[in-house]
């Protein structure tokens, strides 16, 4: 398929944990260089070729979890981004299931991320999918939420289990009074309704400490690392458990 998964770091705010890590699609080049998710994921979902790489990227998702635990590494929850593409196709769970199946991970270190486009786009179905996709035991969340057009009903109804807070709020988190008014009712709204917060594009230590301010449960961004292979993963696993 001539692609990649890359691993992002996620760190719980409070205690400097890596809780988790997200998985982020690479594509080779023939020039041998890694070209970014957004200029090939709109190109393959026009082609169709969003399918077979939406049935890959759980499956290896859940291979690497797995190693990375047989390895020794403490368990932690790798989340794969869904598209709409996937969510309209009827062997989602049965992809989802499989990969979990054949990597021999358990349900509990899986989580799936859906955006609120995808909420809002025939509702039930989609919130069937959710439910049948929950049955499995993995976690959901929405992603980029912030720049969508979701209500409290579909996250109460959708039963999530994290917001993952857009980064065109965090950028200017600091000197944009907005941006922070808007990022700290999204996480009082969020802990009202007993769910976690993460907050992506973290790329600076005072940043950082205003989320923890604010009471923002985990970060993700360049300040904390940078995505990587799943060997070095391994490696700045190791070496942040030695600090």
């Amino acid at each position: 398929m001539n692609s990649c998964l890359h691993y992002q770091p996620q760190m719980d705010l409070h205690y400097g944990t890596i809780i988790g890590v997200e998985a982020l699609i690479r594509r080779n080049s023939p020039q041998s260089w890694l070209v970014s998710p957004a200029r090939f994921i709109p190109v393959a979902e026009d082609s169709g070729l969003i399918v077979p790489i939406g049935a890959w990227v759980p499956g290896e998702a859940c291979r690497q979890a797995r190693a990375w635990q047989d390895a020794g590494l403490p368990p932690f929850v790798v989340a794969v981004n869904l598209s709409a593409v996937q969510f309209k196709r009827v062997d989602l769970v049965n992809t989802v299931n499989n990969a979990l199946v054949l990597s021999e991970l358990d349900s509990e270190w899986l989580e799936l991320e859906l955006t609120e486009s995808i909420m809002i786009q025939d509702a039930e179905a989609t919130l069937e999918m959710v439910r049948r996709l929950k049955a499995l035991g993995v976690k959901m969340s929405v992603d980029d939420f912030g720049t969508g057009y979701s209500s409290l009903a579909y996250l109460k109804r959708f039963a999530v289990d994290k917001l993952k807070i857009d980064q065109s709020f965090i950028r200017d988190l600091v000197t944009d009074p907005d941006d922070a008014a808007i990022v700290r009712a999204i996480i009082q709204m969020a802990h009202s309704l007993k769910l976690k917060t993460i907050a992506e594009g973290v790329e600076t230590e005072e940043l950082a400490n205003l989320l923890r301010i604010f009471h923002c449960d985990e970060i993700q961004g360049y300040w904390f690392a940078r995505p990587m292979p799943g060997d070095q993963l391994e490696v700045f696993v190791r070496t942040h458990l030695a600090l």
